[in-house]
């Protein structure tokens, strides 16, 4: 019975054992597929770790090159604006110095930068603006450079955007040929002391210098004159009047022309041939002025240096140019003198054009839209 009960212990044990070994094996294959799971979830983790860290090291890279592009095309462009805007400002300012004759602007607008405040004269001057925008007619103005060449400057600018043709004695005589005649013809030595406005020169060489005025004056005038599309001509005008050295040489030949009908004006009274214009017996009979030579060298030769044309220069300049001149005198606002015209005597073919001034001395142009 003993050995029943142990051989039934030692079967139960065997039974016991085999399935303790079972039970291991189970166990140890759970624990190795646990363990094959937690390396290649690890595995996993770690590749896509490392990935990351390459990854990441690129894109830090990129965003770091990224901003350095960045940051080195917003100095470039920086730098690029910088030198475009001085770039402009220099041409803006060399194109503002050498031309003469701005573009249009609206009067009234003008007219308030030009007179702030609440003075009498400012006021004055405003109302005499509103003036000629509503009563008269003109809505912009076009600004000529303010120099002792002013009045000539804004004169000849209107007739050659105009496109006004020579004066009919222009026609006829040939103005190269006045320095000579004067010269020569005449025995008006006198003329070497001829003072070129600003560059203030005498001498033996003023013959030559006349003639090329001259050239220059009946070249120009006859080219633009011929110019029939207003848009080109008006172009051609602000290409002339943006060349001092050529402006110039206009305004001296016109001078010499002036001169040269007070000469023939004068040798005509002194002759008793003909009779004259009032305008020279006006002319001639200042103290300043009694003779051509006086009144070159008194009057002509400082025109474009140290003076302007006054009223009687003016009254000559259009009747040697043939055009009716009406100013526009905002100073003499709400008087009779607020309008005036020269000459007082023209003819119904000449053609007209305005100036516009607020002290007699610098003279801007007037534009007239209805």
């Amino acid at each position: 019975m003993h050995r029943r009960h142990d051989r039934k212990a030692s079967k139960n044990r065997d039974q016991f054992t085999e399935q303790e070994k079972r039970s291991r094996i189970n166990h140890s294959k759970r624990s190795v597929g646990r363990h094959e799971v937690w390396s290649w979830t690890t595995a996993t983790k770690q590749s896509l770790c490392l990935m990351w860290q390459k990854v990441k090291a690129q894109l830090m890279l990129s965003m770091s090159f990224l901003v350095a592009v960045f940051w080195y095309c917003r100095r470039l462009y920086s730098f690029l604006a910088q030198l475009v805007k001085r770039w402009s400002n220099y041409l803006k300012r060399k194109l503002i110095r050498n031309l003469s004759v701005l573009s249009e602007v609206d009067l009234l607008g003008y007219s308030a930068r030009e007179w702030k405040g609440e003075t009498k004269q400012a006021k004055h001057m405003r109302e005499a603006y509103e003036e000629l925008f509503w009563n008269c007619h003109i809505k912009y103005l076009r600004q000529v450079r303010r120099d002792n060449y002013c009045v000539l400057r804004a004169v000849l600018f209107q007739i050659f955007s105009q496109g006004i043709p020579f004066p009919l004695w222009m026609k006829e005589r040939d103005i190269l040929k006045l320095p000579e005649k004067l010269l020569y013809s005449q025995g008006c030595n006198w003329i070497q002391q001829y003072s070129f406005g600003p560059e203030r020169y005498t001498g033996p060489n003023a013959f030559g210098k006349l003639r090329k005025c001259m050239e220059t004056l009946k070249t120009v005038w006859a080219e633009i004159s011929a110019t029939k599309d207003h848009e080109e001509r008006g172009n051609m005008c602000n290409t002339l009047f943006s060349d001092e050295s050529k402006e110039h040489k206009l305004y001296e030949a016109i001078k010499f022309i002036m001169l040269y009908e007070v000469v023939e004006a004068y040798e005509q009274m002194k002759n008793r041939e003909e009779p004259v214009h009032n305008l020279f017996s006006l002319l001639l009979a200042r103290d300043s002025s009694s003779d051509p030579l006086s009144f070159m060298m008194n009057h002509l030769n400082s025109i474009g240096d140290s003076i302007c044309l006054d009223q009687v220069e003016l009254y000559l300049l259009a009747y040697v140019l043939e055009v009716k001149i009406r100013i526009y005198r905002l100073h003499k606002f709400n008087t009779e003198e607020f309008q005036i015209t020269y000459p007082d005597e023209y003819r119904r073919d000449w053609n007209e054009i305005s100036l516009l001034t607020e002290d007699d001395r610098y003279y801007h142009i007037p534009l007239f839209r209805t």
